[in-house]
Formats: structure tokens, C-alpha cells, sequence
């Protein structure tokens, strides 16, 4: 078991010997297990333990264990109480959602102050304990919920800080370990309980896909998992270098323009705002129209949530429709069709424009969406070329009256 998971951590590069460590430690065998080990691996460590306000007496037993364990141990250990139900009431969580998020806010607060306390300013990693059944139980809960195929990736070794050193052991091997160390744990009841998705798939469905399907079901959908990880990494690779290469060619283009001042409307000027070219997206297979999509995302809002396949979809669909065109998205943004882009934005607060020409009966107005311009007023040289490029237009000023419509 030690070798095993030592292997796996130098393989996966998620830690060294002597870094420092918080174990997040529930009581329940998979953190007893993960404390163990790390703990015989000559790990720095402390534990963080969090109090969720839910089961009652047991949670109560739960953190007389925890702290009985770290003494035992000699390990640091810094224990939290919150009140999940009533975080998840206010916030309109489901409680399992809820804990999940207040514990990682615990474990980050945690680490970032014993980061302060190091000397040299060495990083703290936090290990969680999930292991290969967990991954298996992901990569199946996430293809029922017709994920992509990040979701489908699984469970990742190395996300940040965060470290999962147990996803090459299965939880059988885990409470193996714990029997023959003669090291005890607690039972988590809500664990046995058929409400949660995850725990039906856990104690129904891959039983029933060991007994009549394959013994090895689980090791085979993680090993999909690791493959299909893989094909998400290079397909991210690609949306990358499409995106650098459009960019790169916007830029090119500007930079013929003699503007002072001017704005090419690439993404790296506009925080706030992510387009491609229509052409250069719409040459693409729908899968890496899917992945620039996700790319433009990721830069606008890191850890965007709540856009789902059907958001995907419409949005590609949104790419063929006439300029001008919007699709409201999760998360306080909005895709729309510009003259030759397709753009992603944060929505803002949009003022209705008059328009003095377009009218009806009785002084009635028409209003109409106005687009974001970027304007700079300059003098044409005598014999000046017109660019023709995508991002930015020439009109005459002299022959403006008025305002533009």
C-alpha cells in the first residue's frame, strides 16, 4: 500500500517528501487511511477537520475521534464548525453541495495561512482522500448526466493545491490496510443512505455491473476515464493554439493601421469580453467549435458553472444567425454575433438608444440595441489605403450629420 501510493505521487508530480501537507480528515476510513500513509511517507501534515452541523451525536463522535487520532499521531489539527443547512437554505444549495463548498473554503484558509508561516515560501498541499471506486462513481454519475469530456475525465491527481494521492487504490485496499494497522475509523450513516445519486451508484449499480457484467467494471471506466482525460487535454491544446493564431492575426492586421490610438477588439484587450472571428470558428469541427467555446469561457470567467451542453449548442448555432444576435448565458454573461466575430461578454446594464429616423404615428419611437463602438477621430493621409481588416472600419466623418443610427 505504501509503495503503491508513493509511486503513484512521484508518477502524477502532485508532491515531495518533506512538503507540507493538510489532510482532510473526516474520521471516515478513506482520511484515517490517506492520514496514515502521509504520515509514514515523511510528510509535513496537519489535519483540518469540519464540524457540518448535520447528524447530530454522530458528528459530535466524529470530532472526538478525529482529535483522539491527531494526538495519537502528533498531528497538528484544526477543527471547524459551520452550519451547513443554513448556508445551503441561503444560498439555495442542496446540503451535500454546500459542505462540499464550505470545506474547500476551510481547507484554502487553512493552507494560506500555514503558507505564511513557512519559511523559504513553500506551498501547502491539501490531500483529499478519493480514491479509484470514487472515480469510477464520477466518471458514471457524470456520463448519466450527460457531461463532456472533462466531466467524463474523472476525478483529477492535481487540481491547484489540491492533491489526491489515494486514485490509484480501491476502497476494499483501503480498509484492508486499516484492518491489518489495526487502526479504526467511523461510519458516516448518510454514506448507506439512497436520497444521494452518488449512493446509489455506489451500493446498486456497479455491484450489479461486477456481478453480470465484468468483476473489473470499475477499474475499466477509469481507465476510460484516463483516456478520455487525455484526449480533453489535446483537444484544450488545440482550442489554444486556433485562438493564439486568430489573435495573433487580428493583431498583425492592426498594427498596418497608422491610428493613434486605435482599438482592435481582440481578446486580450477587453477584459471583459472574448471574441473569435466567425470565419476562423466556423472552419472548425463542431468539437473544437466546443472547446473554443470553453476557451473563451475560461478566459472571461475562470470557473464559470451552470453553462451546460445545451448552452454549447445554441451557442454554435448562434454563430450562423445574423449579426446582432444574443443568447443569454449563465453567470451573468451573454454570447451575441458581431460584424465578423463571435462574442462572449459580461452583461451590463444596456441603455435603449433613440433613434430619431425610424418612428411611428403620434411621435412613438423605435428602440433599438445599440453595439459596443470604440471610436478615435484621425486625418487621412492623401492616398491612404482603407485596411480591410476584421476588427476595425473607416467612415467619414465629414459626412456624418448628426449622430450615427
Amino acid at each position: 500500500m505504501l509503495n503503491k501510493v508513493r509511486d503513484y505521487i512521484r508518477e502524477q508530480d502532485v508532491a515531495a517528501p518533506g512538503d507540507a501537507v493538510i489532510v482532510a480528515l473526516s474520521g471516515g476510513a478513506d482520511s484515517v487511511c490517506l492520514l496514515t500513509v502521509m504520515k509514514r511517507l515523511d510528510f509535513a501534515l496537519r489535519a483540518v477537520h469540519v464540524h457540518h452541523g448535520i447528524r447530530g451525536a454522530e458528528a459530535d463522535r466524529d470530532e472526538v475521534f478525529v482529535r483522539n487520532l491527531c494526538e495519537r499521531f502528533s498531528v497538528p489539527l484544526f477543527v471547524a464548525h459551520c452550519q451547513v443547512p443554513a448556508y445551503a437554505a441561503e444560498h439555495g444549495l442542496s446540503e451535500e453541495e454546500a459542505g462540499r463548498i464550505l470545506r474547500y473554503q476551510i481547507l484554502e484558509e487553512e493552507a494560506e495561512k500555514w503558507e505564511q508561516e513557512l519559511s523559504g515560501g513553500g506551498q501547502v498541499k491539501i490531500a483529499l482522500a478519493h480514491h479509484r471506486d470514487d472515480n469510477a462513481e464520477t466518471i458514471l454519475h457524470h456520463l448519466l448526466r450527460g457531461s463532456g469530456l472533462t466531466g467524463l475525465a474523472g476525478i483529477r491527481p492535481l487540481q491547484g493545491r489540491r492533491i489526491r494521492p489515494f486514485l490509484c487504490v480501491g476502497r476494499d485496499e483501503i480498509r484492508s490496510y486499516l484492518t491489518a494497522e489495526h487502526i479504526d475509523w467511523c461510519e458516516d450513516s448518510t454514506n448507506q443512505s439512497a436520497d444521494y445519486t452518488r449512493n446509489r451508484i455506489r451500493s446498486q449499480v456497479l455491484p450489479l455491473l461486477k456481478e453480470t457484467v465484468n468483476e473489473q467494471a470499475e477499474e475499466h471506466i477509469v481507465q476510460a476515464g484516463q483516456i478520455i482525460g487525455q484526449a480533453d487535454v489535446y483537444l484544450r491544446q488545440q482550442a489554444e493554439k486556433i485562438w493564439q493564431m486568430a489573435n495573433d492575426m487580428a493583431h498583425n492586421e492592426a498594427s498596418r493601421v497608422p491610428v493613434e490610438n486605435s482599438m482592435v477588439l481582440g481578446p486580450k484587450e477587453a477584459p471583459d469580453r472574448a471574441a473569435i472571428p466567425l470565419a476562423v470558428f466556423a472552419a472548425q469541427p463542431d468539437i473544437l467549435k466546443t472547446y473554443l467555446i470553453r476557451h473563451m469561457l475560461d478566459r472571461l470567467q475562470p470557473g464559470w458553472k451552470d453553462i451546460t451542453s445545451r448552452h454549447f449548442t445554441a451557442i454554435v448555432e448562434l454563430a450562423g444567425k445574423p449579426v446582432g444576435s444574443r443568447l443569454d448565458l449563465p453567470g451573468g454573461l451573454m454570447a451575441r454575433t458581431g460584424y465578423e466575430t463571435l462574442e462572449i461578454m459580461r452583461k451590463t446594464e444596456e441603455k435603449p438608444v433613440l433613434d430619431s429616423k425610424i418612428g411611428g404615428r403620434g411621435g412613438n419611437a423605435v428602440y433599438q440595441r445599440a453595439p459596443e463602438l470604440h471610436m478615435s477621430v484621425f486625418s487621412r493621409q492623401k492616398d491612404q489605403e482603407i485596411p480591410k481588416n476584421q476588427y476595425t472600419k473607416w467612415f467619414d466623418y465629414d459626412k456624418i450629420k448628426g449622430t450615427l443610427s
